[in-house]
């Protein structure tokens, strides 16, 4: 079986891993165990470009027991995690291409190994496998069903496909499920996010000024966990209701040029370029700590610090100081790419049970639906998204309430107001 992995030998660490994580993944392991029974996906074959961790571990596995051949690359140059490949290869028997610290060109050709294996499915974090499959294997196009997008920043990139007239075949944004978006971009990036800095830095966060560059979901999670542990939070936006959505909740809102020159922490989660640049730098605050936890190690500039600095060196694992011409310091993690994945493990196995599940019916959607979605990108029946925190809900020893006919009634009618 080909594979490129660290070390097979790590395999016996990662299934541990891979096992510990499973305990807190019961609605995909409730969806693993009907397609296992049933064999949706006999004869087909699914290429991956996720973030290589345990918890992806375990949707590899539930495609491979619903009768798929799968192929799994990272999406991103340092969230994977070697021994959880070397256990994926060693113990399931599913091809990896993937290396903690792998280089760009490795990288691209990871994904193309992923693509070698011909895919009729494929499942993304970011759009890179549909980019390359578009700009590089158009021939391979005509054999694909369809496709997912796990996160915001691919879902862009697609959309952007799709107004473009560009987009070969239809995909499903798994990201904007409800059970994907509220929980795992707000409370996993929230969580996540400070585990890596944390881990990487050892500083602490109570009594320090935290900045917060988006307040989408994922910032929306990062800054309430920020100040949950202490610390006096400032939202950098370029959308006014969301900035003041973000007053709104009691924190402090101003352009980033500003928050830099009083900020010990900066970490960026819009999923854009330049977020944190030369005009930042400029005046930023002396031992300024930055991180990104958006997809893309686009959103700091690291151009534009590099032509302003004097001397770089490492000081610990992911953490780069730049000592400025100035005289100033800061401190970049992970080379600004996503800290939470880069020097922590990602979000916990509970969030990923639900972004997962919805991956893995998402997979199942696009074969029953074979030919009737359009090249556009799509998202999951409400049904389904239900289906799925209904499962949660129960997994957690959860009940609800029921709507009865009669509240059935009055909201499918008008007629009834005022009595």
């Amino acid at each position: 079986m080909k594979h490129n992995i660290k070390d097979i030998e790590l395999a016996k660490k990662g299934l541990i891993k891979i096992e510990w994580a499973r305990n807190d993944m019961p609605v995909l392991s409730d969806i693993a165990a009907d397609f296992k029974k049933s064999k949706p996906f006999k004869g087909i074959t699914i290429g991956a470009c996720l973030h290589v961790t345990a918890e992806t571990a375990n949707l590899m596995i539930a495609l491979k027991e619903g009768g798929a051949t799968v192929g799994l690359c990272a999406s991103n140059p340092l969230s994977t995690q070697d021994d959880v490949a070397a256990a994926l290869v060693k113990n399931f028997g599913i091809p990896v291409f993937a290396k903690k610290g792998e280089s760009k060109k490795e990288y691209f050709e990871h994904l193309r190994n992923v693509l070698e294996m011909k895919p009729d499915i494929t499942m993304d974090d970011g759009a890179d496998l549909v980019g390359e499959l578009h700009t590089k294997k158009q021939n391979q196009i005509q054999k694909i069903i369809g496709g997912t997008e796990e996160t915001t920043t691919g879902v862009f990139r697609l959309k952007s496909m799709e107004k473009e007239g560009t987009l070969m075949f239809p995909v499903v944004a798994v990201n904007d499920s409800m059970t994907k978006r509220f929980f795992d971009n707000r409370y996993g990036t929230g969580q996540s996010t400070l585990d890596g800095i944390i881990r990487a830095t050892n500083k602490l966060i109570a009594g320090t000024v935290f900045v917060v560059a988006g307040y989408g979901w994922c910032g929306k999670g990062l800054a309430m966990r920020a100040r949950g542990l202490g610390a006096n939070v400032i939202i950098t936006e370029i959308d006014p209701v969301k900035a003041m959505e973000a007053l709104m909740e009691g924190f402090r809102v101003m352009p980033m040029s500003e928050a830099g020159k009083i900020a010990d922490f900066i970490c960026t989660v819009t999923g854009n370029i330049d977020v944190v640049g030369r005009k930042t730098f400029a005046n930023i605050k002396d031992g300024c700590v930055i991180s990104n936890s958006g997809h893309f190690d686009v959103e700091i500039d690291l151009v534009s610090l590099q032509k302003i600095t004097k001397n770089k060196k490492t000081l610990r694992d992911f953490v780069e100081v730049y000592t400025l011409n100035n005289g100033k310091r800061i401190f970049v993690l992970s080379e600004g790419r996503l800290v939470n994945l880069s020097s922590a493990e990602g979000h916990p196995a509970s969030v990923m049970d639900m972004s997962f599940a919805n991956q893995a019916l998402a997979a199942e959607y696009i074969l029953k639906n074979k030919g009737k979605l359009s090249n556009a990108v799509h998202i999951l029946p409400e049904t389904l998204d239900r289906k799925i925190a209904t499962l949660k809900l129960h997994s957690l020893g959860t009940t609800i309430d029921k709507i009865s006919e009669a509240q059935k009634k009055y909201m499918a009618g008008w007629r009834d107001g005022t009595k």
